[in-house]
């Protein structure tokens, strides 16, 4: 079964490295060989450089950056290559758009599809996480929640039935998730927050790190004036389930409860 990790950015890089040690276990330990894809960025062999530093200093001797910057680069058969032997993915934060354009449908996403089908640990951070699940966030205001609140796009569907936003306390993003659950009911919103992390596999997902995983649950709603946003209405929705959780607690996505 996939092992997958939203991660809301800004993971602690310098201290005790809670988050990445994690991924670097889950992938192996010290037998561990990562791909760092920076897709996301523009600033990629910076940001690649930076991971692959930490990666090595937290044990993992086999690391490889994998520096996207076009569709063609994607495409290339010798870049995919370097996905065979891997045991864990990290995907960049940057721009989540920018990320799914430049690898959706080419040979890279299919063998990274395939590496992760295999057993490969999969782990985003920021856009990284947000670009995910089946529907991905994109953009919206923060404030009072109607039509202006969310812009939505497909994402890969390494998950289906979610959709993750970042940085969410710190970014105060419960108003866009709470829009984008009202869009589709049966979709259960994940808001992860800086330095925090949802593991999941199984099914289940467990939180580490120093902050929060807000899940919101709105399969109940029996009011809703979703449909009301386009003429300029803020956002009338009722009943909606929310759960917070903190580190070493764990959620079922099939059972949508705390577990």
């Amino acid at each position: 079964m996939a092992k997958i990790m939203f991660i809301g950015g800004t993971e602690d890089r310098e201290g005790e490295c809670l988050i990445l040690r994690r991924f670097l276990a889950e992938a192996g330990g010290d037998l561990a060989r990562v791909a760092v894809i920076t897709a996301a960025t523009r600033e990629g062999l910076r940001v690649g450089d930076d991971y692959r530093r930490v990666f090595q200093v937290l044990g993992c001797a086999w690391v490889d950056v994998v520096e996207i910057n076009s569709r063609e680069d994607a495409g290339r058969p010798e870049v995919s290559a370097i996905l065979a032997e891997v045991t864990g993915v990290f995907l960049t934060g940057g721009d989540q758009v920018r990320l799914t354009g430049l690898l959706g449908g080419t040979t890279l996403e299919n063998a990274l599809k395939e590496r992760v089908a295999a057993g490969c640990v999969l782990a985003g951070t920021s856009a990284g996480a947000s670009a995910l699940p089946a529907l991905m966030i994109v953009g919206g205001e923060t404030d009072t929640p109607d039509r202006d609140s969310i812009r939505m796009a497909p994402g890969f569907g390494f998950v289906p039935d979610i959709v993750a936003d970042q940085h969410f306390a710190q970014r105060g993003r419960i108003n866009r998730l709470l829009v984008a659950v009202a869009m589709n009911p049966r979709v259960l919103g994940i808001g992860i927050d800086e330095d925090t992390a949802a593991c999941l596999s199984d099914g289940v997902f467990e939180v580490i790190g120093r902050g929060t995983v807000m899940v919101i649950d709105a399969a109940a709603t029996r009011i809703s004036n979703i449909q009301e946003l386009s003429w300029g209405h803020p956002l009338t929705v009722s009943p909606v389930e929310i759960h917070l959780l903190s580190k070493g607690f764990c959620f079922s996505l099939l059972r949508r409860r705390i577990i």
